[in-house]
């Protein structure tokens, strides 16, 4: 996961309105397209289950043209949720959701996506899809989960480069996590405001920008050039699809 455009910074106070507007549509949790005013990490677990789904069908696994179809297409899969099961929704939503003709889930549609989806693979993919963000696996138990531990094992077993062959056997490192190659860089830490979140990102980017020795060259004869040159912000196609009014439906 590398586009953060659409992220946004926690928020620890629950009393406040978060924008809904965050994460790409495709790979949005329920709780962001049923209208929660707060919510937490688990929308990004739900995203990464979305996107462990496309990797192993090959294609996208909720894709609508609209938040309202991208709803429709979670209940088709996951089944119609118990009204419990999504309490951070809004009231319209709630009543959107009550309106929809009762569905029942279709798990086995899991094991169709690939014939790589194991028992174990399903079963992780329906902890990270569930409709109530507060059963939902978190990352911590993800890393624990038996499918990735697996994941693990192949990894070490062939492709790493800490582990070795002998002749009496495969010779495994201690740890079998990752290590970085580097130390994390944990500064942003100690930022007091957003605003000096900013200040520190622009610096950044005026120090790379002056160590790039490559020169920017515009071409002022190419017939988009004038289009270029007075653009200011994304055309109405390239913005991401609004949330639900749901108030005024």
């Amino acid at each position: 996961i590398c586009d953060f455009g659409l992220a946004r910074t926690e928020e620890l106070d629950k009393t406040k309105c978060m924008t809904q507007e965050v994460v790409t549509q495709y790979y949005r949790a329920p709780e962001l397209l049923l209208g929660a005013h707060h919510y937490s990490y688990a929308i990004d677990v739900w995203s990464v289950g979305c996107i462990f789904a496309e990797l192993l069908g090959r294609r996208i696994l909720f894709q609508a043209s609209s938040p309202l179809k991208q709803l429709d297409l979670i209940i088709n899969l996951l089944g119609s949720p118990p009204l419990d099961e999504i309490a951070t929704a809004c009231d319209g939503a709630k009543s959107y959701i009550v309106s929809k003709t009762w569905r029942a889930a279709k798990i086995n549609m899991l094991y169709s996506l690939s014939k790589n989806v194991t028992h174990d693979a399903a079963q992780l993919l329906l902890r990270m899809l569930t409709w109530d963000p507060r059963k939902r696996i978190t990352i911590q138990q993800t890393l624990e989960n038996n499918y990735i531990h697996e994941g693990r094992i192949r990894y070490h077993s062939c492709m790493c480069r800490c582990c070795f062959s002998t002749p009496t056997g495969r010779q495994y490192t201690v740890n079998l996590e990752p290590v970085r190659g580097f130390r994390y860089d944990d500064s942003d830490e100690n930022f007091c405001s957003m605003r000096q979140a900013k200040e520190y990102m622009h610096k950044l980017l005026t120090e790379f920008s002056q160590a790039n020795t490559v020169p920017l060259r515009l071409n002022h004869d190419s017939p988009l050039y004038k289009t270029f040159a007075t653009s200011q912000v994304a055309q109405a196609h390239e913005l991401p699809p609004s949330p639900v009014a749901w108030d005024k439906l």
